[in-house]
């Protein structure tokens, strides 16, 4: 991989389809709006924990159907691979002030956990220059903090609504950008 320029790298990165990791999102945040309204608050917040924390894993399952295969020999690596990386963990970081702020108010929950998971899409934004990642990131947050101050009873139900949307949003879009890709390179060819 040290051959290879880091354009060539980034030419790499941008041909991945980027579907599994958000649709693991997809789906843990769904199950959490889903269920919130029949859990103890302890339960909820036990949820969101387990939850948010099982995202990486289903996601590396999803990838291989999806055809992403994180863990393939076959996969070539890139730097913008490690860059992605070091934005999930630097965000999974910034957990050090949700959790503790947790204690005192657990309906604070969904809204750092919500805002803080979301922060790794500005990087893969910049990484594949497109405007989802960006799109997810602002849209996400912005949304996230109106909901939960317009909805004090329902916060874990509204935010994972909210985080929902945006993904399904986000989605589409990086599905589009994937087709988009492969027709170019059809047309090309």
């Amino acid at each position: 991989m040290t051959t290879l320029t880091l354009e060539h790298q980034r030419e790499i990165f941008k041909q991945r389809r980027f579907l599994a990791m958000p649709l693991a999102g997809t789906l843990v945040w769904a199950l959490i709006g889903i269920a919130s309204p029949f859990l103890s608050e302890i339960a909820k917040t036990w949820l969101l924990y387990i939850g948010t924390g099982g995202i990486f894993y289903l996601g590396a399952g999803f990838s291989y159907l999806t055809g992403e295969k994180f863990f393939s020999k076959e996969r070539v690596n890139t730097e913008f691979d490690k860059l992605f990386y070091v934005g999930m963990i630097m965000s999974l970081l910034v957990f050090g002030i949700a959790l503790p702020i947790a204690t005192n108010d657990h309906t604070s929950l969904p809204l750092s956990v919500g805002i803080l998971a979301g922060l790794m899409w500005m990087p893969l934004s910049w990484a594949i220059q497109h405007w989802v990642g960006y799109f997810h990131t602002i849209a996400r947050t912005l949304l996230i903090v109106l909901v939960w101050c317009l909805f004090p009873n329902n916060r874990f139900e509204a935010v994972s609504a909210v985080i929902v949307i945006v993904y399904v949003i986000s989605l589409i879009a990086l599905e589009q950008r994937y087709r988009n890709l492969q027709h170019t390179k059809e047309v090309s060819l």
